[in-house]
Order: structure tokens, then C-alpha cells, then sequence
């Protein structure tokens, strides 16, 4: 019986170990210990530009994008995502609506719509902010897919500062209890070997 319940202790703790070591490797937040607003410390000063890149949960992308904005982290926001279907609108658009919505001005948004993967985000973004002369930025996209962004971004303009903040994405709830959260972070973590071995190669 001991040794079921060693076995059984040490599966769990193997699991938890996993599982944190996913959450630490996946999720960067740059502005963890910053305070909600900017403030004068090098790490948590505002930034030229907020970028949100589309997929999972868009909705919730843009609107920690918003919130960015609204609590004066950046003056003007960058959309960045094609439509999944080329007769619909783009997914940057449709976060653009949102913060419309939520009182953005159109003036304060850039869309772009032409990447249709993280790659291709951040390749074509890296041309608008050097259109913008932009140094710095705050990237917001899921969780699990904040660590493979902030790389593809810094690879794209790496004179580009940037910081990252996950959003709130409803997938990523305890998804350590769904099998969808383990393909999501599976997947994630398959895209950062391959950001490496493109790296290589």
C-alpha cells in the first residue's frame, strides 16, 4: 500500500512540476511587477506602441489591449491578424471594432491583415512600427502563446524593445484539467523548438 501511495505522490508531483514549468516557460509577463499604470522605473515606463496579435480567444486579446491603453501604457494600438476565411473580415478588424467600442479612437489604431501566422505577425508589424519610428512596445496576446510572439517579435525588429502582457484567455482557465489546454500548450511548446531550429538553420 506504501508504495502505491509513493507512486501515487510522486506522479502528482512530477505533473505539478510539468505544469509549472510550462506556466513559467509559455507565459511571460514583463509588467508583473509593475504597477496597473505606468510609473517612472525603467521596466514599467509607457511605450510607444501596444500590440495585439489575433487567435484563441481575439475578443480577449483586444480587449487587454484596451485596457493597456485606457490605463495609459501606450497612445496608439496595432491590430495584427488576417480573416481564418478570406470572404470574411480580418481578425484585425474585428478587434479594431472592439476597441471602438470600448472608446478607442479610430485615429489611436493601426490594423494590419495580411499575416495569417505568428511569423507573418511579426514581420509585418516590425514594417509598421518602423513606419512609427517606434522603440518601444507592449505585446498582449494568450498566455500560452506569449513566450513564441515576444520571440518571433524580437527576431523581426530586434531594435525594438518590447515588453509582454497575456491576456485574459478563456482556453487557458485551468487547462491543465482539459485536454485542450494540453494541446494548446503542447502546440506551443512544439513552435518553440521550431523557432529554434529555424534559428539554426
Amino acid at each position: 500500500m506504501s508504495k502505491i501511495f509513493l507512486f501515487i505522490g510522486v506522479t502528482v508531483a512530477s505533473l505539478a512540476l510539468i505544469v509549472l514549468g510550462l506556466n513559467v516557460l509559455l507565459t511571460p509577463n514583463d509588467l508583473r511587477f509593475c504597477d496597473e499604470k505606468p510609473n517612472s522605473q525603467e521596466e514599467c515606463q509607457a511605450v510607444d506602441v501596444i500590440i495585439a496579435v489575433s487567435g484563441g480567444d481575439t475578443p480577449a486579446r483586444a480587449e487587454s489591449a484596451v485596457e493597456l491603453y485606457r490605463k495609459g501604457w501606450a497612445k496608439h494600438i496595432i491590430f495584427s491578424g488576417a480573416a481564418r476565411d478570406p470572404r470574411s473580415q480580418s481578425n484585425a478588424e474585428a478587434m479594431r471594432k472592439i476597441a471602438l467600442e470600448a472608446g478607442v479612437p479610430n485615429s489611436a489604431i493601426t490594423v494590419e491583415e495580411i499575416s495569417k501566422n505568428t511569423t507573418e505577425n511579426a514581420i509585418e508589424t516590425a514594417k509598421i512600427l518602423k513606419k512609427r519610428g517606434a522603440k518601444t512596445a507592449i505585446l498582449t496576446t494568450s498566455p500560452y502563446h506569449m513566450r513564441r510572439t515576444s520571440w518571433e517579435f524580437h527576431r523581426a525588429a530586434p531594435e525594438v524593445e518590447f515588453r509582454s502582457k497575456p491576456s485574459d484567455d478563456k482556453y487557458w482557465h485551468l487547462w491543465w484539467l482539459k485536454p485542450s489546454g494540453w494541446w494548446r500548450a503542447l502546440a506551443e511548446l512544439g513552435g518553440l523548438i521550431m523557432f529554434g531550429i529555424r534559428g539554426i538553420f
